[in-house]
């Protein structure tokens, strides 16, 4: 368990730094959220890019991590709409409790993935990167779809951010390279790496930037509902998958570790635009990443 909080300590750390940063007077005006723009459209696709274009993937189990990460989230979403009805949620709010149970926050999970397995950690985290981005987006807009918040406009604008997400054009990109033996040439290897090395640090300040302290207070049975639901059904779910397919213990923790992350900041903004409750995504998004907190440690120090 030492080594467990030794290797998420310094990730919750500078996500406590980032929540007293952005309550305090400098940096003011818009640097946070051009910050988080720096981080989502450049550095961390860079960190994806050379993680993927010269890891060895041939020794990540992709069909079973596959499985296993698509098939929890897959049961999850098609449990979810059935259970709609018993909710007793509105539609808007019910795309936001979707949105928490399923979406993941990417910088604590391949920082998280890195501190506790070192390179082959990162690895298996940008192929679950790979794996859940498109999937997580393909589900959360056809949420909003059927809850009848998009309009036409909205449904290609949703379609066409999904072709352009700078992480899964990066998870392409380093896999191409990858896979068609050009790596990272030159001195291309070290320029895109420093890149991503500010990714991660930068990327848990912002994390804990966006969070709202005020939202603890609230009482909303949606908001523990998609807790409950993301920081503990859907780890058991997915670690009972990992254990009937044999991922090894790199694999299988890493996938419980993506599991169990909290929902992504970016969904506040998701909801905002596409006529989802913000504000009960901003308290989900606080709750989750305070009590995460916790739960993780907790889940990892299960299968250690």
């Amino acid at each position: 368990m030492e080594s467990i909080i030794g290797a998420l300590g310094p990730l919750f750390l500078l996500i406590l730094l980032g929540a007293l940063l952005g309550r305090g007077p400098w940096p003011d005006g818009d640097f946070w959220s051009r910050l988080e723009g720096l981080i989502y459209y450049l550095l961390f696709p860079a960190m994806l890019v050379a993680t993927l274009a010269e890891a060895d993937i041939r020794a990540v189990p992709v069909a079973r991590l596959a499985l296993v990460l698509l098939g929890g989230l897959l049961l999850l979403a098609v449990g979810l709409w059935t259970l709609r009805p018993r909710l007793g949620l509105g539609m808007p709010a019910f795309t936001s409790v979707f949105q928490g149970a399923l979406r993941f926050n990417t910088y604590v999970g391949v920082a998280g993935a890195a501190a506790l397995h070192g390179p082959a950690g990162a690895t298996v985290a940008a192929v679950a990167v790979a794996l859940m981005v498109p999937l997580v987006n393909v589900l959360c807009v056809l949420t909003f779809l059927a809850a009848g918040t998009l309009g036409r406009g909205g449904v290609g604008a949703s379609l066409r951010a999904l072709a352009r997400n700078p992480l899964i054009l990066a998870c392409l990109a380093g896999a191409g390279l990858n896979l068609s033996g050009i790596g990272l040439p030159g001195w291309s290897h070290d320029a895109v790496t420093l890149l991503g090395r500010a990714a991660l640090p930068l990327g848990l300040v912002a994390v804990g930037v966006a969070l709202r302290p005020q939202a603890v207070l609230r009482r909303d049975g949606g908001l523990w509902t998609a807790t409950l639901i993301k920081l503990a059904l859907l780890p058991a779910l997915v670690l009972g998958l990992a254990t009937l397919l044999g991922l090894d213990a790199v694999s299988r923790d890493v996938a419980l570790l993506f599991a169990a992350l909290p929902t992504a900041t970016s969904a506040y903004i998701l909801s905002r635009q596409l006529g989802g409750d913000a504000e009960l995504m901003a308290a989900l998004i606080t709750v989750q990443t305070l009590l995460a907190m916790l739960s993780l440690p907790l889940w990892l120090r299960l299968v250690a």
